[in-house]
């Protein structure tokens, strides 16, 4: 099992393992109201973004995966994390029992295809190392989630809610068939 976070290359992004001094950015990322909006809706406090730092960080002792940091080449500076993780949301056996896919990118970083970047290069990672199925939680509202989890191969499980949101839960259980 890979106890230490693997470093990943892509054209544009490095998603590598969050290091201390990548908390404040990982902090003001989550503290944007923009981020959280379809994620909790609620911006994070200092402590609150702590706490996930630290899982992220223990995610990848206890599992052997976990979710990277995504920095971005040109400036080195951190713009989100991607990967996976055991979310454990009591939302049924056929979503809580695999591993959890998650992307997040502040937002002067979205829209210049870096999500689908980070997340496929997590993804491509994943399929060699661990392949088996994955799932997502997508808010309804969050197209452009819904969007990137379709490119992936993610297919509707079914539509439920969480902690008070209509949200969408998909299931990849591989690569996609690519054209």
């Amino acid at each position: 099992m890979i106890r230490s976070t693997p470093m990943i290359n892509t054209a544009r992004l490095t998603l590598c393992g969050m290091r201390p001094e990548d908390f404040n950015r990982f902090a003001e990322i989550w503290r944007n109201p923009c981020v959280v909006r379809h994620i909790g809706g609620t911006p994070r406090s200092r402590g609150e973004a702590w706490d996930s730092f630290l899982r992220n960080a223990g995610h990848w002792q206890m599992a052997g995966f976990g979710q990277w940091a995504v920095i971005q080449q040109s400036n080195r500076q951190m713009i989100g994390q991607a990967g996976f993780f055991y979310g454990n949301r009591a939302l049924g056996e056929d979503f809580d029992s695999f591993p959890e896919a998650g992307w997040v990118l502040a937002p002067e970083a979205q829209g210049r295809g870096l999500g689908l970047e980070a997340a496929q290069a997590a993804h491509d990672w994943f399929d060699r190392i661990m392949p088996g199925p994955l799932v997502a939680l997508v808010n309804s509202s969050n197209s452009s989630s819904q969007k990137l989890a379709e490119k992936l191969g993610y297919e509707l499980i079914r539509e439920s809610e969480f902690q008070g949101s209509p949200v969408h839960l998909l299931r990849r259980n591989g690569p996609p068939v690519r054209h």
